[in-house]
C-alpha cells in the first residue's frame, strides 16, 4: 500500500523476482481500458516482468464498486493460492483494501433504472437538491457526503430507494472478514516534500508521454462525462475542464498536480490510522525490499 507515486509498482516487481507471488492490482483507476498514461498504469515491460491481475477490466463508461472488487479479488486470490503461489495485492485504493479486509455491509446491488432516475433528477434540479433530500432521509450520511460528490450521493439515495433502509442503518452490519493470513506494508517517503516533487515530475512525464492525446480520444467518444467515476479520476477531471475550454493548459497542469497531491495526502491519512502496517521508506528501495523479505522470513519462522 502507499500514496500515489511512492514506488509501489517497482517494489512489487522486485518482490516478484524473489518470491512465488502473483500481483493483483488494488487501484480504482487502473481497471479502465484506454486510460493508461493518466493513471500511470504499469508499462508493457513492467507487466511482462510481473503480470498484474484486475487491470483493464472495465470500459470507462462502466462503474465498478468496492463490492465487485472484493468479489473479483477473492476469486483471483483463490486461483493463485490453488496454484501454490502467494497473492500480492498492490495499489493505493484504500477503500478496496478496507472492503477486502473487513468485508462489506449487506448493501443492495446497483440498479441501473434507479440510478438513471436519480441522475435525471440531478440534471433537472441539481445535486444540491438531492443532497438536501439525503440529509432529510439519512442525516448522518448527509453530513458525511459532500454535495459535490455525485457518485457517493447517488449511491446513498439509491440504497434507500431500493431497500427502504438508510445507508447508515445498513452499514452497521459488518461483512465477512478475509480468510487469509495477511502481512501489510506501506511504502512512502519520510519527507512529505519528496512525494510532492515526485508527483510534479510524474505529471510532467505523463504530459510528455501523450496524456493529452489519450484524454482527447476519450473526450471524442461523446458518451463520457465528469459525473462518471472514470472521468473523476485525478488528472482526467482536470483534463476534461481543459478540453471543454473552461481552463487553459497551464491551469490544467497546475490543478492536475494539486489534485494528485490531495489524493496522496488522503492516502497517507488513511494509512496513518491503519493497523498492523510495516512502514517502508520509498527513498531506500533496496532497504525496503530487504525489509519486506526479512519480515516475511521471520513470519514464516
Amino acid at each position: 500500500m502507499g500514496p500515489t507515486a511512492s514506488g509501489k509498482t517497482a517494489l512489487a516487481i522486485a518482490l516478484r523476482q524473489q518470491l512465488p507471488v502473483e500481483l493483483i492490482s488494488v487501484d480504482s483507476a487502473l481497471i479502465y481500458r484506454g486510460m493508461d498514461i493518466g493513471t500511470a498504469k504499469p508499462t508493457a515491460e513492467e507487466r511482462q516482468l510481473a503480470p498484474h491481475r484486475l487491470l483493464d477490466i472495465r470500459d470507462p463508461a462502466e462503474s465498478y464498486s468496492a463490492a465487485e472488487f472484493r468479489r473479483d479479488a477473492l476469486a483471483e486470490m483463490a486461483e493463485i493460492t490453488q496454484s501454490g503461489r502467494i497473492p500480492l495485492l498492490v495499489g493505493g485504493t484504500m477503500l478496496y483494501y478496507k472492503a477486502l479486509l473487513e468485508g462489506l455491509s449487506p448493501l443492495p446491488p446497483a440498479d441501473p433504472d434507479v440510478r438513471q432516475r436519480i441522475e435525471q433528477r440531478a440534471r433537472e434540479e441539481g445535486w444540491e437538491a438531492l443532497h438536501r433530500q439525503l440529509c432529510e432521509i439519512d442525516p448522518i450520511a448527509g453530513s458525511r457526503i459532500h454535495p459535490n460528490d455525485p457518485q457517493r450521493l447517488s449511491r446513498a439515495l439509491e440504497v434507500f430507494f431500493i431497500s427502504g433502509k438508510t445507508l447508515t442503518e445498513l452499514t452497521k452490519t459488518a461483512g465477512e472478514t478475509l480468510p487469509y493470513d495477511v502481512t501489510q506494508f506501506a511504502i512512502a517517503p519520510q519527507n512529505r516534500e519528496l512525494i510532492h516533487q515526485r508527483i510534479a515530475l510524474r505529471f510532467e512525464q505523463m504530459m510528455a508521454s501523450g496524456f493529452e492525446a489519450e484524454a482527447r480520444a476519450l473526450f471524442a467518444r461523446g458518451d463520457l462525462h465528469t459525473d462518471m467515476p472514470s472521468i473523476r479520476c485525478v488528472g482526467y477531471r482536470q483534463m476534461w475542464s481543459f478540453l471543454q475550454g473552461e481552463i487553459d493548459y497551464d491551469e490544467m497542469v497546475y490543478r492536475g498536480i494539486c489534485a494528485t497531491r490531495q489524493l496522496a495526502k488522503r492516502q497517507i491519512t488513511w494509512l496513518r490510522g491503519w493497523k498492523d502496517v510495516h512502514w517502508l521508506d520509498s527513498e531506500q528501495p533496496q532497504a525496503a525490499l530487504a525489509n519486506v523479505l526479512q519480515v516475511l522470513s521471520a513470519k514464516a519462522g
